[in-house]
């Protein structure tokens, strides 16, 4: 090595060619003797990112003894995982035992010095310089070799041994004149200076020294001295403490090793399965690189290119540790972006994607990244390889549910259960995506929606750059691909449509698309509504008389609903009538006001159910603004606050619909017998629209059964406790008004389009939070309020809501 330096320049073509060794050659190494060692590898070609094997082979390997063989393994794992630093020690030091192998040590240290600098590797590197170079008059090399460490991590807050190993350094060294003395002291000067403004994590004991050197010299130039850098230096010591708070859960206690010794083992991330301990990780992560971006430091523009440093080595330290979390490479990328290294952040991406080669945002940000550039080329090739990963892993995916479905077969066949087995059968031999809608997974059926996204965003590319008729062989790829869903058939029609003028072009996509999903209510819904966008409504009406047919009632609601509305609006009084009495016989137990109503009713502005059914008023009545204690009031009196108008009624609350009669806790049509009360009775639904829940009653469902043996030979007992349960069963459910007034409010689900949160994470935040005390409130002794003539205080009025117990509300039914 020259100078005793490692030299950072190496042939790139040597550094590729090492790293693009294949696994398969590890496996021409004659390993007879090691069956175990065999047994991993094949575990690691089936699963390369299972880190505990990685270890046991990388352990295996060393216990061979061969050097071939702990090259290979090392070679394998650091393309697996690279920029991991143990792991590059550990690899290095196997060539530092003798002599005649230093030169090879050397060449790894070229290559990972800068490429992935680490306060670990560079201690060990420094060890080794300091190992070799042993004579006085090498001293310089070693001091040289101090500097290059310090400018790769000398911001690291783990670096302070370093900085002080490098100080002693200058102090011990011998001066045979007053200049060289001079010099001395300045160099040390300079080291501590630059040292004791970094948070570094013996910060105060480089202070120290510092300020006892300076004394040494002269108290007037130490005065002056720590006077201009205390401010420099508390800032440091401030931004120790918060990056201590920020840096201590993401890393486990290290290893303690010898100076000269690597560490006993190393970290290898694993695929996550972003639990919630996993995204709480994440989110430590992202407040510490913000904290990063922030300048605690208070960095002036002139030392730029300082903080630029500290925030590259944060981020770099952060997707070594969050490897397989495209989230973190993400926002590398953002910022390297940010400070205008544009070369540097694809090679980011770049890098990002090699790790996790189905991230969409990485993948997707790469693309628009090489667009912008005008690297067509590029672009084609990014997408290309995303689309093959992606319909790998749909293919493994398809399989495992082929193979579930195999299973399933052969256990009805074992119980003898001939049904079960055919339509197993069929569904394992038939196509995926058409023949067998049962076996798919819901995993799946995700996945391949958004494999669909890709060559959406294929396509809008391909038109954006080289216009709509350069994107028609892109969906022309689509089209032949087994997993492309019917998303991509409704893109492609948009865009013919809305950017080369073609309605036929489009048309005939809807209906290429037709032959595969015509039995997917979505899709038909989104052809009709192209069609009567683009007021085709001959087509539109033959679309909807083709397909009306082939759902059931409850899966064509929106079809008839969709088609309705059409006809509301534009179509003529005949047909609009012909078209209700058709939407009656379907679905017969449906309140004939509100297929009236939606005839007269335009975006949200329903007069009939606001003045007619009375839902402005009761709307009213359940606002957050009321007491409770009026509502008990209105309950107590037993006037019945319901609206009535034709046989319909509003109810306590809106979500006590109009369509149905409350009274006595059943839901029971006017006009009707008890028996067809119970054939015609509405299910509870989850969420319903908001036109639907204005005219649609809400009841408990019935046994048929119930109520016979009223009428039967059972003795007086019996009937007497059958009424008792009925009675308690039909009593109604009632909810605090304004809890009531909120669910009202709330828009339908199918208008959500946001993200989706997950629930275990949010109810996890809520249980967690910690609320202040509200201990300096008074408090009443006793449920009932105090007298005022005994001195006491009445209780203070905390709102309608005073808890389930309440003394205005009494006892309520929260179930």
């Amino acid at each position: 090595m020259n100078d005793g330096q490692v030299k950072t320049e190496t042939s790139e073509e040597n550094h590729q060619a090492e790293q693009s060794q294949s696994w398969s050659q590890s496996t021409e190494i004659s390993t007879s003797n090691l069956p175990e060692f065999e047994s991993l590898q094949q575990r690691l070609r089936d699963d390369p990112h299972d880190a505990e094997s990685w270890k046991r082979l990388v352990a295996c390997a060393e216990d061979s003894g061969e050097t071939e063989k702990i090259r290979t393994v090392y070679e394998s794992l650091l393309q697996q995982y690279p920029h991991t630093s143990q792991a590059q020690i550990a690899y290095i030091n196997h060539f530092l035992h003798k002599q005649s192998t230093f030169n090879e040590a050397e060449e790894l240290f070229k290559r990972y010095l800068k490429v992935s600098p680490s306060v670990d590797l560079c201690r060990f590197y420094l060890t080794y310089v300091r190992r070799i170079n042993t004579d006085p008059a090498t001293r310089d090399i070693i001091r040289k070799s101090y500097e290059f460490a310090l400018s790769l991590v000398g911001q690291d807050k783990d670096a302070g041994d370093i900085w002080y190993d490098y100080w002693q350094l200058l102090k011990s060294g011998q001066t045979s004149s007053t200049w060289e003395e001079q010099q001395k002291n300045d160099a040390i000067r300079k080291v501590l200076h630059r040292a004791v403004q970094i948070p570094l994590d013996n910060v105060e004991k480089l202070w120290g020294e510092l300020e006892t050197f300076e004394n040494n010299i002269g108290r007037v130039t130490a005065k002056k001295f720590m006077q201009d850098l205390s401010p420099g230096y508390m800032q440091a010591k401030a931004a120790l403490r918060e990056l201590i708070k920020h840096t201590a859960p993401l890393y486990p206690p290290a290893t303690q090793t010898k100076p000269d010794t690597p560490p006993s083992e190393f970290f290898l991330p694993s695929i996550p399965s972003f639990t919630s301990s996993e995204r709480q990780n994440v989110g430590r992560w992202k407040s510490y690189l913000k904290w990063e971006e922030s300048n605690p430091l208070m960095l002036e523009d002139k030392d730029k290119a300082t903080l630029i440093a500290r925030i590259q080595s944060a981020y770099r330290k952060a997707t070594i540790r969050m490897r397989y979390f495209p989230e973190i490479w993400f926002m590398s990328y953002k910022w390297t972006t940010s400070i205008g290294k544009n070369d540097e952040a694809v090679a980011q991406l770049k890098s990002g994607i090699e790790a996790n080669p189905s991230s969409y945002v990485l993948n997707f940000a790469l693309a628009e990244a090489l667009e912008a550039r005008k690297e067509f080329t590029e672009v084609h090739a990014v997408y290309e390889k995303f689309i093959s990963v992606l319909r790998d892993e749909l293919t493994a995916l398809d399989n495992a549910d082929k193979a579930r479905a195999a299973s399933q077969a052969a256990s009805a066949a074992a119980e003898g259960d001939p049904m079960t087995v055919e339509r197993s059968t069929e569904q394992t031999n038939g196509d995926s995506s058409a023949n067998a809608p049962f076996l798919l997974s819901e995993e799946f059926k995700e996945r391949r929606k958004e494999f669909g996204i890709t060559y959406i965003s294929y396509m809008r590319f391909v038109r954006r750059a080289q216009g709509v008729n350069a994107s028609r062989p892109i969906f022309g790829k689509a089209r032949k691909d087994p997993f492309t869903p019917w998303q991509v058939y409704e893109s492609a029609a948009l865009m013919e449509y809305h950017c080369s003028g073609e309605k036929d072009v489009a048309v005939r996509i809807f209906e290429r698309g037709m032959s595969l999903f015509g039995n997917d209510k979505d899709y038909v819904l989104r052809y009709l509504g192209f069609l009567i966008t683009v007021n085709d409504s001959n087509n539109a009406r033959a679309l909807f008389e083709r397909v009306i047919g082939t759902f059931q009632p409850a899966e064509a609601r929106d079809l008839w609903d969709r088609w309705a509305r059409y006809e509301n609006q534009y179509g003529d009084l005949e047909t609009v009538q012909k078209l209700e009495k058709r939407m009656a016989d379907v679905y017969p137990s449906e309140s004939p006001i509100k297929r009236f109503a939606s005839r007269y009713t335009y975006l949200n502005i329903d007069a009939i159910a606001a003045r007619d059914l009375g839902f402005a008023r009761a709307k009213k009545e359940i606002s957050p603004t009321n007491t409770l204690a009026n509502v008990n009031a209105s309950s107590s009196s037993g006037v019945d606050s319901s609206v009535s108008h034709g046989g319909t009624s509003t109810g306590q609350s809106l979500k006590r619909q109009p369509g149905d009669d409350f009274s006595g806790g059943r839901a029971r049509r006017r006009g009707g017998g008890e028996d067809r009360d119970r054939d015609h009775g509405y299910k509870r639904q989850r969420a319903r629209s908001p036109s639907r829940e204005r005219y649609d009653g809400p009841s408990r469902r019935r046994s048929p059964d119930r109520g016979r043996k009223a009428g039967g030979q059972g003795d007086g007992a019996e009937r007497d406790r059958e009424r008792e349960r009925e009675r308690e069963e039909d009593k109604p459910v009632m909810l605090h008004t304004s809890l009531s007034w909120f669910i009202s409010q709330l828009p339908d689900k199918s208008t959500f389009d946001g993200p989706v949160f997950r629930t275990d994470d949010l109810m996890s935040l809520l249980r967690n939070a910690v609320i202040p005390s509200s201990s300096n409130r008074p408090r009443a002794s006793s449920p009932s309020a105090p007298s005022r003539s005994s001195g006491g205080r009445p209780p203070p009025d905390y709102g309608p809501y005073q808890g389930p117990n309440s003394a205005r509300g009494g006892r309520r039914n929260w179930s």
